[in-house]
């Protein structure tokens, strides 16, 4: 059956190509820590490393094996469990991705992006830049 299976981002694509693109982008990304792509094909992915990495920094067996069947190979997990496992993202709650944008692309203009992950610590915001209620 067909229900709800039009739902996400199809990237031009039908759906067994589209969970290959991602899965190699997903791939590539948390081998390399980035990659230079298309702007929709780092918003769809985006969701996914976020996914991988807090199943790594979970860091017990049933989300190791979540992980292997995302990403597809059990060495770059091995690599995200370490590095989760050594306090990467242990301050992090979430944003594990930046995607910066480069322009467009000459041959169609197709908006490029490099997207990466974040290594450095969350910066704490400083007190005197909250807005505060006024009570009279």
């Amino acid at each position: 059956m067909r229900h709800n299976k039009k739902r996400g981002m199809k990237l031009g694509t039908d759906a067994s190509h589209t969970k290959a693109i991602k899965k190699s982008l997903l791939k590539a990304l948390l081998a390399n820590d980035r990659i230079k792509t298309l702007d929709v094909r780092a918003k769809a992915i985006r969701p996914d490393v976020d996914r991988v990495i807090t199943w790594a920094k979970r860091g017990d067996l049933a989300s190791r094996r979540l992980a292997i069947a995302k990403v597809g190979d059990a060495q770059i997990v091995g690599e995200i469990f370490d590095k989760a496992a050594q306090g990467m993202w242990a301050d992090r709650n979430g944003g594990y991705t930046r995607i910066m944008k480069l322009g467009p692309r000459k041959g169609d203009a197709a908006e490029v992006v490099i997207i990466e992950l974040v290594t450095e610590p969350v910066k704490a915001k400083a007190a005197g830049t909250a807005v505060t209620k006024v009570e009279e």
